[in-house]
This record gives C-alpha cells, structure tokens and sequence, in this order.
C-alpha cells in the first residue's frame, strides 16, 4: 500500500486529537477531584453513585426528622414535668387544708393559690412546639384547652403524630391533653372543686383531694416515664443514622473520588506523549517534492 504525506498528517492530526483527550480528561479529574466527569465514562458508576446518593439524602432527612422528634418529645417532658410541680404544689395544700383547725382566712389563702395553679394548667396546658400545640392532637393550629364556666374543656383530638425515622417505620411522639393522655382537663377539675370546697365554709372532707391529687400525679409520671423512653430510643436510632450517613459517605467517596497522587502521575505522562506528539508531527509536516516544484 502506498503511504502518502496526506496519510501521515491524517493519522498524526488523529493521535493528537487523541491525546489532547486524556490530557483533557486527566485535568478535569484532577481540578474537580471526581473519577467519572460525565455519565459516559462509567456508566455503571454513575447508575450506583446515583442510588448512593438518594439513600444519602433519604438518611439525612431521618436523621433530621429525629432531631425535630427529640426536639418535641423535650418540649412535651418539660411541660408534663410542670405539671408535676403543680401536682406536688397542690398534693401539700390539700394536706394542709385537710387540717380542721384552719382559720377561714387561711382557706381562703389556700383557695387563691390553688386558682393561680389552675391558670398555670391552662398554660402549660397550651404548651407549644415550633407553633404547634403539643396537647391537641392533630389540632396543632388552635389551644388545646380553653376555660368555661369554671371546666377546662378539650378542644383537641385524638390525633397521634408520627416521625418516619426509617422505611416503613413511624412513631408516635405527641402526648394528647386528654383522655388517655396527660388527662390536664381532669387536674383542673380536681382543683376547681378543691378550691371551691375551701371557699364554701363548709367543713367539707378535703381528705379525699389527696388521693384524687395522687391520682393524677401516677397518670403524669406515666406519661413521663412514656416519654423519656422514646427519647432515649430517638437518640439510639440517630446515633445509628448518623453512622450510617458515614458509611455511604465513604462508599460514595470510593465510587466518585479520584486518587490523586495516581492522577498527577498519568497526567504527566500524558503531557509527555502530548509533547512528544507535536514533536513528532513537526517532522512529519515537512516540504514536500510538490513544495520544490512550484
């Protein structure tokens, strides 16, 4: 076969556009640290980079949905724990009133402190979390509770709101004001009649506010002891999230990230066979006998 010089640039033009390529492809890898620079280059890579990185971001919003769930079931210990303190308050009083020998301006005494524990109830009754109601179910926008005619009436439901820590796996975090709950409408109750029998005059038996006070403080530490046994299991389940977030963080790393040092290295090669290229074709893009004949 004969061998032109128009062969020979052809095929030299072809390996230079082949080389300036690489060198291309080994900059871009370098400058941006990344293995695979578009979906040509690894198909298969890029297939698994792209289910590491939805299962990166599904975690992550785990991890941030427990956050907010630990967050909440804070708020809620804290309030229920208020409510414990007035329990405690009130548990005292009614000791203290059960005693005959009171002289009325002391009932009277008793009655306005138990009044101000009742408009305590009310508010942290009303607690909130991020401008949600805590205590309503799902009836977060509105007050769990409002005062008439002497009754704290309910205004929530019995809504359980869940946080998805996991596929397929939710759970509940609110604590309802109500039946079945922390039951606050009840504490009220309680206290208003206490308050209104030492008001009354009447040697009423303020003995059996205790036991209905101890009552409710049992039903209290119920939901307290519900509580903090779902924060601890919160905390578990973030702390595993959060190991797991490092995991495809570094399988994502192997599948993506280039190493370096192998990079600088191929890409010095290349840069001599890119230099060696246009050495090679200043030689070959000589005068030839058509040059001479002009």
């Amino acid at each position: 076969m004969r061998v032109t010089n128009g062969m020979l640039i052809t095929n030299m033009m072809r390996d230079y556009a082949k080389n300036m390529r690489n060198l291309e492809k080994l900059q871009g890898q370098l400058s941006s640290g990344k293995r695979i620079l578009k979906p040509s280059d690894d198909p298969v890579a890029v297939s698994k980079s792209l289910k590491l990185r939805a299962d990166l971001a599904y975690n992550q919003q785990y991890v941030s949905n427990a956050d907010n769930a630990i967050s909440w079931l804070e708020a809620t210990e804290s309030a229920l724990k208020d409510l414990g303190d007035v329990l405690h308050r009130a548990r005292e009083l009614a000791v203290r009133g059960s005693n005959g020998a009171l002289a009325p301006e002391d009932r009277r005494a008793i009655a306005d402190e138990i009044e101000q524990l009742q408009k305590h109830i009310v508010q942290v009754g009303n607690a909130t979390y991020a401008g949600r109601y805590i205590f309503a179910g799902y009836r977060t926008d509105q007050p769990a509770f409002v005062e008439q005619n002497g009754q704290l009436i309910y205004q929530g439901d019995g809504g359980k709101i869940a946080f998805e820590i996991g596929v397929g796996n939710r759970i509940d975090v609110n604590v309802l004001g109500g039946d079945g709950g922390a039951e606050i409408n009840k504490i009220y109750d309680v206290l208003e009649r206490f308050k209104n029998d030492l008001r009354s005059g009447v040697d009423a038996n303020l003995d059996g506010y205790i036991g209905e006070i101890d009552q409710r403080m049992m039903q209290i530490l119920s939901q307290r002891s519900a509580v903090g046994a779902k924060v601890n299991r919160f905390e578990l389940i973030r702390a595993r999230l959060k190991e797991e977030e490092i995991n495809f963080t570094n399988l994502l790393s192997q599948n993506e990230d280039v190493d370096i040092a192998e990079v600088i290295v191929r890409l010095k090669e290349a840069e001599n066979v890119y230099r060696a290229s246009l050495a090679a074709g200043a030689r070959i893009i000589m005068p030839t006998l058509v040059d001479f004949l002009r």
